[in-house]
């Protein structure tokens, strides 16, 4: 037998990454709890409840090469994304879902020993993609309105590099212990909305962070569902800025997966060299031009959605062990008081409805809610006031 053990070729930094816990397709949940999908009230992952446009969906079921490869410039797809965001197209790259192009900011940034500035509690693939890299991760908690402690922030930078406690928030007023050994952090990820809490990053907040010697990373996967602009065309006068978007949300094409990056000039070069070719498949291609050509009418489902997030917000406000938090997105974040987050979860979903569970650092004994259609949100009110 031959005594060599292939497994001592892993990169050494990944045998202590904790794996991304994402939320179980749609088909396990149904099969699982017994429920057909039908009846199933999925508020957990922050979808879209009315899914894709019938444009979008006729466009797939007209569309006659799938058996050609599609553009690997993406070209057309490019030029209409211009259209709408009014950058142009030649800082615009689309991904396989804004997750790809994560991974490829990453990886084209960080090596082992490098750092990021991350600012929980927040959506877990910054975290996760830059510990692939075997890069540290700086955590600057935010404050307890989930704002983003920009102090914190500059703090670090003015300084020096610092180490924390990476298990539980730091209050305002203290910061960590400095290291001179550790890296400075070459990557600042921030969500505007915020995921989990639906929080928005204000723009005076984000010009100071602009001023600080690192790239911001600006996720703006929920920015149709705020009361606020895009900040992508800001791409165009800070080199330091990458903005992402996504398909997902407001178009409803999740499973498609399509995001696309607005990235600073001298950026693109790399990323054309970097990127697989065939990244965006043909159906996404197709999915998302088809959305393009309908904007309106996704703007009619998203503020559909906005509507029914304020009616939601109101009535969980009015139930005695909920403490939900405002937001600018398509969920509602609620600390659960005087009793279990984990058994409410459970209530719930023995009677298939789907809400998301957190028990961890800025999000102890909390659930998040996603915004689904009225029908929905009244079957959910009725359960949660039953419990």
């Amino acid at each position: 037998m031959n005594p060599f053990a292939p497994h001592s070729f892993l990169n050494s930094h990944l045998s202590g990454l904790e794996e991304y816990t994402p939320i179980q397709p749609f088909e396990v949940l149904s099969k699982r709890l017994g429920i057909p999908a039908s009846q199933i009230v999925k508020l957990d992952a922050n979808e879209n409840p009315y899914g894709p446009l019938p444009a979008v969906v006729e466009a797939l079921a007209e569309y006659p090469y799938y058996h050609i490869y599609p553009d690997p410039q993406q070209s057309e797809l490019r030029e209409a994304l211009s259209g709408f965001i009014g950058v142009p197209a030649d800082h615009i790259l689309p991904g396989q879902g804004a997750d790809e192009l994560l991974d490829y900011i990453c990886r084209l940034f960080l090596a082992p020993g490098d750092a990021i500035l991350n600012t929980p509690p927040t959506f877990g693939m910054y975290s996760f993609d830059a510990k692939l890299q075997g890069a540290e991760v700086i955590d600057v908690w935010r404050r307890a309105d989930y704002s983003v402690d920009v102090e914190g922030i500059e703090k670090i930078l003015d300084i020096g590099y610092f180490v924390g406690d990476d298990t539980s928030p730091i209050p305002n007023t203290q910061y960590p212990i400095p290291n001179p050994q550790s890296p400075i952090p070459k990557l600042l990820f921030l969500t505007a909305p915020n995921n989990p809490s639906g929080t928005w990053l204000a723009d005076d907040d984000l010009r100071r962070l602009l001023a600080l010697p690192l790239v911001v990373v600006l996720d703006e996967a929920y920015v149709e569902f705020a009361n606020q602009p895009s900040r992508a065309g800001w791409v165009l006068e800070h080199g330091n800025l990458i903005v992402l978007r996504t398909f997902s949300k407001a178009a409803g094409i999740a499973g498609l997966r399509l995001g696309y990056g607005i990235f600073p000039s001298w950026l693109m070069p790399h990323l054309w060299k970097f990127k697989q070719p065939y990244n965006v498949n043909v159906a996404a291609s197709v999915a998302g031009l088809a959305s393009l050509r309908h904007t309106d009418q996704i703007t009619a489902v998203v503020e559909k959605l906005k509507t029914e997030r304020d009616r939601l917000y109101a009535e969980l406000s009015t139930i005695p062990y909920l403490h939900p938090y405002p937001s600018e997105a398509n969920f509602v974040l609620c600390r659960v008081e005087g009793r279990e987050a984990a058994a409410l979860k459970q209530s719930l979903e023995g009677q298939g409805i789907l809400v998301r569970y957190y028990n961890k650092p800025g999000l102890d004994n909390c659930i998040r809610i996603s915004v689904g259609r009225p029908e929905q949100t009244d079957r959910l009110l009725a359960a949660l006031r039953q419990v």
